[in-house]
């Protein structure tokens, strides 16, 4: 198994996050407020990102700069295992192998998201869920962890709460979806925590609260090679 790597905790610095295939940053709202450092990469710009953010392909910047970072964080595009796609016919690139490789190259700690869909490519992932973290959305995602980092199964709640349709306005008293051309973009942004994201940046995103979960897991193991408090 692989252990991480000893980190030189610089005084006064928060750890460093790489967030691949970042998009508009709803992964990199959540590990700010766990405490990092965080730097997205996406192929395309993103104007909307919040934070510090390189425009270039996210595989092969991870197998040049990922060992300048303690911690790693990769979004594949979930669209080759999504079922929306797939009915509609379109064909998308596969990358959770090669990022797989190109994280696993830098003994340092990661995790990888993606969709049901991807489940049965990632390695014993662990499921996030929207009513574990108070998110009024159940919104699925699942992560696969590496580089020494291991990730708990947190309880599930049972989905009490009615789901609106795929696409269609939110009843009072249900959950929306928020995938697809959805409407209702000012109650996605509350309920995801993403108030500057457009359409296209909430039905890709996780919501944040996901990203914090994992990133006090994160810092909590890795306490003492970064030298914070756990």
């Amino acid at each position: 198994m692989t252990q991480p790597t000893t980190i030189r905790r610089v005084a006064d610095r928060r750890p460093r996050l790489l967030d691949l295939f970042c998009c508009q940053g709803g992964a990199a709202k959540g590990y700010t407020d766990a405490g990092f450092d965080v730097t997205g990469v996406d192929k395309d710009p993103q104007p909307r990102y919040p934070y510090r953010f390189v425009q270039a392909d996210a595989v092969a910047y991870v197998m040049a700069h990922g060992t300048e970072f303690d911690f790693i964080h990769a979004s594949p595009p979930c669209q080759h295992d999504s079922d929306c796609q797939r009915i509609q016919g379109r064909t998308h690139p596969d990358l959770i192998a090669p990022t797989r490789a190109a994280l696993e190259t830098t003994e340092r700690p990661w995790v990888i998201e993606n969709v049901r869909g991807a489940v049965a490519k990632l390695r014993g992932p662990v499921m996030l869920c929207g009513p574990m973290f108070g998110v009024a959305t159940y919104r699925h995602r699942f992560f696969e962890t590496g580089g020494g980092f291991r990730l708990a199964q947190p309880h599930h709640p049972a989905h009490a709460v009615p789901q609106a349709k795929m696409g269609r306005p939110v009843p009072p008293g249900h959950y929306g979806q928020f995938v697809g051309n959805f409407s209702g973009v000012p109650l996605a942004r509350k309920v995801m925590g993403v108030p500057w994201m457009n359409r296209d940046g909430i039905r890709e995103c996780i919501p944040p609260a996901y990203a914090e979960h994992i990133g006090r897991a994160a810092l909590s193991q890795l306490a003492p090679a970064l030298g914070v408090a756990a």
